[in-house]
């Protein structure tokens, strides 16, 4: 709720607010008293505890401690046939971790799961999924339980983590470019199930967020309106270590090794759309105006150095003109997800370096 619709609340339901001063005691100490009715109906007593909560810059939120509920295990059941695509089941997992299921259970209305089904399941949840593991399985029955807790891996813990292996991913795509290395263009996308699991723990870790104030905090967030902004910088991340990728598999179909000057050309795009990367997610972490402005200033200029590039290899007619255009494609596409965090870091920070009038 916004302070406006907050004031329109006071305004029309005059008999649900009370304004009360806010007075010192002693030299340091800011009282409040709270409506008599109110102490009632909640059945406090002195000595009562409460739990007093910023929720953002505008709000406090007190609430009676006897009242807030620990978290709960959320388990789910998911039926299934051996008609059933393995495909459709393991988005039917997805959607349940996502929105913070414990406990997921696969039950077969037949006899048995099937062995694939089972199987494809299984290497699903370890490629895929952080903290969740096959806790128990029958013939007719797996147990997938989420095991970490959201305090144990911070959100900005999994984003640098997502961060680190996506650059690594960028730079070892292009080392292989230079060398046609292929065994190193398939580690590249061998490491792409790890940004993937990352990337479903955040979203995790923020649709809960968005419900739950204790665990907004837990997760290193302050504002409830910054989780939609973290999540599209998550997705942008995965996307930058997804084109990582598509680098590396245009390497494994080049016909011959890139020539020098060819390679130089790539390679100074690709530093330059790393380097934004970098600045990008810095200006996250510092919450740096200045940075993300500059990112986004740098990015306007990416379209016409994938411009020049096309012209030069299409005049030297190289074999793999096509493959070199998805190459470099990849590596522009980058440059503009990089652009793309730097707004949402604008969107996220402004308010920090503008001065507001009412």
């Amino acid at each position: 709720m916004s302070i406006y619709d907050y004031l329109d609340d006071v305004e029309h339901n005059k008999a649900d607010v009370e304004f009360r001063k806010v007075q010192l005691t002693g030299n340091s100490t800011y009282i409040i008293s709270l409506p008599k009715k109110w102490v009632k109906s909640l059945n406090l007593k002195p000595g009562s505890q409460l739990l007093i909560s910023k929720k953002d810059n505008t709000t406090l939120m007190i609430t009676p401690k006897e009242i807030i509920k620990p978290l709960k295990h959320k388990t789910a059941t998911i039926i299934v046939s051996e008609k059933d695509n393995v495909d459709s089941i393991i988005r039917k997992i997805i959607s349940l971790y996502l929105i913070g299921y414990n406990i997921i259970k696969v039950k077969s209305r037949e006899e048995r799961i099937l062995y694939q089904q089972k199987d494809e399941i299984k290497n699903f949840i370890r490629k895929k999924l952080v903290g969740a593991e096959i806790l128990s399985e029958s013939s007719n029955e797996l147990e997938v339980r989420v095991l970490i807790g959201y305090p144990e891996l911070s959100l900005e813990d999994s984003l640098r983590r997502a961060y680190l292996i996506a650059i690594s991913m960028f730079e070892d795509s292009l080392k292989a470019l230079k060398a046609l290395d292929s065994e190193l263009a398939k580690e590249v996308i061998g490491v792409d199930d790890e940004i993937d699991r990352l990337y479903l723990y955040m979203v995790r870790q923020l649709k809960a967020a968005v419900q739950n104030e204790t665990i907004l905090r837990s997760i290193g967030l302050t504002s409830q309106r910054d989780c939609l902004g973290y999540r599209i910088v998550a997705k942008f991340v995965e996307r930058i270590a997804d084109h990582a990728v598509k680098i590396a598999e245009n390497i494994l179909s080049l016909k011959d090794p890139v020539d020098n000057l060819t390679y130089e050309k790539i390679h100074a795009m690709g530093l330059f759309a790393k380097n934004m990367f970098e600045e990008a997610i810095n200006s996250l972490y510092k919450k740096d105006c200045i940075l993300a402005d500059n990112v986004i200033t740098r990015a306007k200029s990416v379209p016409n150095l994938e411009k020049e590039f096309i012209k030069y290899i299409e005049e030297r007619k190289n074999t793999d003109i096509s493959t070199l255009k998805l190459i470099i494609e990849s590596i522009r596409r980058t440059a503009e997800y990089a652009s793309d965090i730097a707004e949402i870091v604008l969107n996220i920070s402004i308010e920090q370096f503008v001065q507001t009038e009412t």
